[in-house]
C-alpha cells in the first residue's frame, strides 16, 4: 500500500544560492518538484539563523508551487497569521516549541493553511496519538534540526513505519514528511516506510543538474 502512495519532492531552498534566488527558484518551477520547503530559524530553537517573512513574501511571488515553510523557532504560534498573510501553503511547527499543540494547528487551519507537528529525531512518534486526527502532516526530521547536509539517522525509517501504521489504523488523512539526509539510497526506503514527501537540499542543490537529482529521487 505505502509504495503506491504518491511521491512528492520538496527541495529545501536553505540550500540554494541566497545571491541567486530567484534563479534557482524559476529552476525549481521547471523541474518535477511539487513544494519548496523554506526552514525558518531564529537562532534560539536551533542554533543557526536562516531567513523570515521577506523571504517567504518573496518565494510566494516568484512560484505557483506549494510552499512548505517549516518554523524551527520559539514560539511559532505567535507568527502563524504572519506566515499565512507571507503565501504559506503548509506551516509546520516542532512539537517541541508548542505548549498548547491544538490550538496551534487549529489557528494555522483557520488562516487558509494545511498544518503539521514536526517531530525531532528523539521524539516518539507515539505522542502524537491524540493529536494525530487534527494534522494534515507530520514532518520527521531525520537529522537534528538547524544545519544542512548532515548525516541521515537510520533509525528514522523505523519511525516512519510506525507513523504509517499509526494513520492507517486510525483511517487519518495525513500525509508523512521526512526532512535530512535525503539522497538516492535513503529516498527510496522512505517512500518504501510510507512517508509521502521528502525534503531535499544538499543532494539536490550540490548536483550538477538539480532538475535530474530531483528526477532521480522520484524513482
Amino acid at each position: 500500500m505505502s509504495t503506491e502512495r504518491n511521491k512528492i519532492i520538496a527541495p529545501s531552498l536553505l540550500s540554494a544560492d541566497f545571491l541567486n534566488l530567484g534563479r534557482d527558484v524559476e529552476m525549481l518551477n521547471n523541474s518535477e518538484a511539487e513544494w519548496l520547503h523554506l526552514d525558518v530559524m531564529d537562532g534560539r530553537f536551533v542554533p543557526n539563523i536562516s531567513f523570515g517573512l521577506p523571504i517567504v513574501s518573496a518565494v510566494r511571488r516568484a512560484t505557483e508551487k506549494v510552499l512548505d515553510v517549516h518554523l524551527m523557532i520559539e514560539h511559532p504560534e505567535q507568527y502563524i497569521e504572519a506566515f499565512a498573510k507571507a503565501g504559506a501553503d503548509i506551516l509546520t511547527m516542532h512539537y517541541e516549541a508548542v505548549t498548547h499543540l491544538h490550538r496551534a494547528m487549529q489557528q494555522a487551519r483557520d488562516a487558509g493553511m494545511k498544518a503539521g507537528v514536526v517531530l525531532n529525531p528523539h521524539t516518539p512518534v507515539e505522542l502524537l496519538t491524540d493529536i494525530l486526527p487534527y494534522l494534515d502532516m507530520v514532518l520527521l526530521m531525520s537529522v537534528n534540526p538547524g544545519f544542512g547536509g548532515q548525516k541521515f539517522i537510520p533509525r528514522i525509517v523505523d519511525k516512519t513505519k510506525r507513523l504509517r501504521a499509526m494513520i492507517d489504523e486510525g483511517g487519518y488523512d495525513v500525509m508523512i514528511e521526512v526532512d535530512g539526509g535525503v539522497n538516492a539510497e535513503t529516498a527510496p526506503i522512505l517512500f518504501k516506510a510510507g512517508a509521502d514527501a521528502l525534503v531535499a537540499g544538499s543532494y539536490v542543490f550540490g548536483a550538477e543538474n538539480p532538475q535530474s537529482a530531483i528526477r532521480t529521487l522520484l524513482k
